[in-house]
């Protein structure tokens, strides 16, 4: 079992950040509206109930050099784990993807592959229209999900948490 002879010594604490990629939030966060988004405190629940930390998070527009300006974030240096939810659909607004794939080092193509197998069991066939992304970048890890809080939730339980020290310990 060569495979769980890799999740030995692991990374036990991951320091994560979240970008939530939404023009409705974003316009919510700007003209100091409550924000509506369901993800961030979702995901900051999952997190903790695992013994993991949300170290940052952000709201930004679906706009292609806001989402591009997260990967120079210096915040960017504390984290070890991004998630970048919304923006992965095939709306012309759903720029997430473009955006964030030239920039990948290596793509981690079984991830997205997984997730829509994994939606399919939960959604059916409009899984299809999922374009997740994971790869590697400056030591990290990014993963680009729909903007669906269910969504990022089945990624962190069912696949991210699993992995994400065998991740980090195989970028090392």
């Amino acid at each position: 079992m060569v495979h769980l002879k890799h999740k030995k010594n692991v990374k036990k604490t991951i320091r994560y950040g979240l970008v939530i990629v939404s023009d409705s939030r974003y316009l919510e966060l700007k003209q100091g509206k409550q924000l509506t988004d369901e993800t961030i405190p979702k995901v900051r629940q999952i997190l903790e109930e695992d013994k993991q930390e949300l170290a940052w998070f952000e709201i930004v527009p679906d706009e292609k050099e806001k989402i591009k300006k997260i990967l120079q974030n210096p915040l960017m240096n504390t984290i070890e784990i991004l998630i970048f939810s919304g923006g992965t659909g095939i709306n012309p607004r759903d720029v997430t993807i473009e955006s964030i794939r030239p920039f990948l080092e290596k793509e981690i193509n079984g991830f997205g592959e997984l997730f829509r197998y994994l939606s399919y069991k939960e959604i059916g066939t409009a899984s299809m229209l999922s374009r997740a992304l994971a790869g590697t970048y400056k030591g990290k890890v990014i993963f680009c999900l729909p903007g669906s809080p269910n969504a990022v939730k089945l990624a962190l339980e069912q696949i991210i948490l699993k992995e994400a020290g065998h991740l980090l310990k195989m970028m090392s």
